[in-house]
């Protein structure tokens, strides 16, 4: 079980989210709802998912590069630092990944996991909840971001729109 590539490679995206929506600072503290976490902190969960999954399967202790300062600069300082570190983690670090017993707090309550489950029961889909929830508020808050933002792939031609005429 080798984790890095996915991390790195969605963080890659989200860091390139975050500098689509430079013309829009005001994305900072946007919310798709009242009761969710705002933009900023949905980029910094979802840094902090890819942590908290890398780190133990890799026996490493908890690391966190999120800094106080709230701004779209700060943001993506800290794609920059998480994705450097999970890229210098040596593969050989997860040798014996999915059988690891893995514990973290999921709101309030701790959770055990064998690695195997960590990871793909609970670490991948909140990671990529948060970044889901960072894109959503990106696209609905005018930033000029589609489906290739989001996973790198997908490709439409300029002007494409998916609304279709009425009749």
């Amino acid at each position: 079980m080798h984790t890095p590539t996915i991390f790195t490679r969605y963080l890659g995206q989200l860091a390139g989210i975050v500098e689509k929506v430079k013309p829009h600072p005001e994305i900072l503290t946007a919310r798709l709802h009242a009761e969710m976490l705002p933009f900023a902190s949905q980029v910094r969960a979802t840094c902090n998912f890819a942590l908290r999954g890398c780190c133990p399967l890799a026996g490493l202790a908890p690391a966190s590069f999120e800094g106080a300062e709230l701004s779209l600069a700060a943001l993506a300082k800290q794609i920059d630092d998480t994705i450097a570190y999970i890229a210098a983690i040596p593969a050989q670090r997860f040798d014996g990944a999915a059988e690891r017993l893995c514990h973290d707090r999921a709101g309030f309550a701790d959770i055990a996991l064998p690695g195997d489950e960590y990871l793909n029961l609970y670490i991948l889909p909140n990671f990529y909840f948060h970044f889901s929830m960072a894109y959503a508020i990106a696209r609905s808050h005018g930033a000029d971001i589609g489906k290739q933002d989001f996973d790198g792939y997908h490709l439409y031609a300029p002007g494409f729109s998916f609304e279709r005429p009425a009749s």
